[in-house]
């Protein structure tokens, strides 16, 4: 009986035990794979589901070697928390619990050899278990691209592959790709035709540089082509693209023709300019260049020729020999130069002329140019006829002088030339007058000046009135037909001076009269007072030059105190005549001289035009009467 109690008890065991072992299923949910940027954070995330609760299971982290080992770094139970010890997770691990059924193990600062699966294995107290893997993905940008072209030229249409250039991407993870663009399209590897090569290289810090070179077989329609390199690379999430710059190359093909022209100047050429001539072909390949005029070689064998201060020798054809120094063909092209030229202006008549008074003149004045011409002839810088020819008539001395001749040529600025013409008209003299000048001060030194018009240039020669020659005047020629004299002379007394201008035509004369204005000074015997007696003259003369006597500092004193001697004196005699009138009319009122009552004066009378005046002297107290002429009048009772 016992032993079917403890059989049925061992039964019921095994059945519990088998029950149990049913409900302690373990699920585990993880992320297919977690990227990261290299030395960032990542954050690897196990979400589970267990009948046992969180007491009743464990936790384990594990990551798989390279050699396919799984290799624990970090264990979790009820009672504790393990990071295995001498892992390269040691020190940059850690794992939270973030739920009921959730852990999150987080990495610090990855790396490239972060690069793994990492499994998150849970186990129930009844040996259930459920286990889950995150592939771990690490990124790293890679630097911009580079590009270098071929420094030399290419030849084009040699039938084979001639490098372009090479493009190169470094430190970047995983590997970048690079795309080679010629004008905006793509280019893959053709066979004779396109070739693009690639080498990676693994740095020392685990990252890839990844170097492409470029070949093509060049045609001549390459040397415009734009050619440039692309690098794309994966980035968390999403793919990244660099562009470098873009580059052409040198094609080197024959020319099929050439040309040569004037590259200046622009405009028409004239003597005296300096030419440059250019010679170019449609190809682009060395070659050697020859210049000739009018069949004639010229030196040098570049591709440019300076002509300096051409010449109408320099007129003519130019032909450009073009010679390729890889297939020694030859080609070659013309231009023709034409060298303008204008020649010295010639007036006829050629020497000076001189004209007597109403005769004509015709001038004439031509250049040879070739090109229209235009002329004006110039006088004193201001136009006086236009055309070749100039019509003269002596009518004044006005018409002498100097007239140019200006001949241009419109087409080319700044191409002209010019001669003169001197005309002079025969005239006798004419003396220029001057207004009057005053002399006012006695000892001066008088300047007279004559100028004379007229030619031949007159001369001219200076008298005085009783006939005396005056030396050394100062005599100049102003111009071919004038001239001017002056002459200084001190004076003291009147006098009259000669001007006589005269040449080979005749002679005129001027004459100056000299009033000299004197001042006498005198002082009577009885008085202080000082009497000045001043006596005017007025001197015509013609451009008269006066230097006065400067006065001393006594003179100008003495002066001063005689005006005021004169005024005292004015005022004296005003007062006088006050008082007399004032005493006359007490007089006539009886109010002096013991007389009183009115006068009778209708007694005699008088004729309208005679005023009498009674005067009593003080020696003889007899009354006078004086009538308005100064005559006497006898007394009145």
């Amino acid at each position: 009986m016992a032993t079917q109690i403890t059989v049925s008890l061992l039964v019921a065991l095994l059945l519990f035990v088998h029950t149990c072992g049913v409900w302690a299923v373990v699920e585990v949910n993880m992320e297919e794979k977690v990227e990261v940027m290299r030395g960032e954070t990542a954050q690897i995330t196990c979400m589970y589901t267990s009948d046992e609760g969180i007491g009743g299971t464990t936790i384990e982290w594990l990551v798989v070697t390279r050699s396919g080992e799984e290799k624990a770094i970090y264990f979790q139970d009820s009672f504790h928390t393990k990071t295995e010890p001498n892992t390269p997770y040691t020190d940059r691990i850690s794992v939270k619990r973030t739920g009921a059924e959730e852990v999150v193990l987080t990495i610090n600062n990855v790396q490239l050899q972060d690069e793994r699966e990492f499994i998150c294995r849970i186990k129930s107290l009844t040996d259930g278990m459920g286990m889950g893997s995150t592939n771990l993905r690490v990124f790293e940008r890679p630097n911009f691209p580079t590009i270098e072209s071929r420094t030399e030229g290419v030849t084009a249409d040699q039938d084979k592959l001639s490098e372009i250039g090479t493009c190169q991407v470094k430190n970047g993870y995983p590997k970048p790709n690079i795309t080679w663009y010629r004008n905006n399209t793509p280019l893959r590897s053709v066979t004779n035709e396109v070739e693009v090569s690639s080498s990676t290289t693994t740095e020392s810090t685990g990252l890839f540089s990844v170097l492409s070179k470029l070949s093509l077989n060049v045609k001549k329609e390459d040397k415009d082509a734009d050619f440039y390199c692309e690098a794309t690379y994966l980035l968390p999430g999403f793919s990244g693209m660099s562009e470098t710059e873009h580059i052409n190359i040198t094609v080197f093909y024959p020319s099929t023709e050439i040309h040569v022209w004037v590259e200046s100047p622009k405009v028409k050429i004239k003597e005296g300019d300096t030419v440059v001539l250019q010679c170019s072909g449609n190809g682009n390949s060395p070659a050697s260049f020859l210049f000739k005029h009018n069949d004639v070689d010229l030196p040098g064998e570049a591709d440019v020729k300076v002509l300096e201060n051409v010449s109408r020798q320099n007129s003519g054809v130019y032909q450009c020999t073009s010679t390729d120094m890889e297939t020694f063909e030859e080609l070659l092209n013309t231009t023709t130069v034409s060298v303008n030229y204008l020649d010295a202006a010639v007036v006829t008549p050629r020497e000076n002329v001189s004209m007597a008074m109403g005769q004509e003149l015709e001038a004439t004045c031509n250049a040879l140019s070739s090109l229209q011409t235009q002329t004006v002839w110039l006088k004193d810088g201001e136009e006086v006829s236009k055309g070749h020819i100039l019509n003269l008539k002596a009518q004044s001395l006005d018409t002498a002088g100097t007239y140019v001749c200006v001949v241009t040529v419109p087409e080319i600025e700044g191409m002209e030339t010019s001669s003169s013409l001197r005309v002079f008209v025969k005239s006798p003299p004419v003396l220029k007058e001057d207004d009057v000048t005053e002399v006012e001060t006695e000892e001066e030194t008088v300047v007279l000046s004559c100028h004379a018009r007229g030619y031949p240039v007159p001369t001219i020669t200076w008298d005085t009135k009783d006939g005396k020659k005056q030396s050394d005047p100062n005599f100049r020629i102003l111009s071919d037909d004038s001239s001017q004299s002056t002459l200084s002379l001190k004076v003291d007394s009147n006098a009259t001076v000669f001007c006589k201008a005269s040449n080979n035509q005749g002679d005129d004369k001027a004459t100056f009269n000299i009033r000299v204005k004197t001042t006498v000074y005198t002082t009577p015997v009885a008085t202080t007072t000082t009497t000045t007696t001043t006596t005017n003259n007025t001197i015509p003369i013609s451009n008269v030059t006066v230097k006065p006597k400067t006065p001393n500092s006594a003179e100008k004193v003495k002066a001063e105190s005689n005006g005021v001697i004169i005024a005292v004196i004015i005022i004296c005699i005003l007062l006088l005549a006050i008082l007399g009138s004032v005493l006359y009319f007490l007089y006539k009122k009886g109010k002096i001289c013991g007389r009183s009552g009115k006068q009778d004066l209708t007694k005699e009378k008088s004729s309208k035009d005679n005023i009498v005046v009674e005067m009593k002297s003080d020696n003889t107290e007899e009354s006078i009467l004086l009538g308005a002429n100064g005559e006497k009048q006898p007394p009145r009772d």
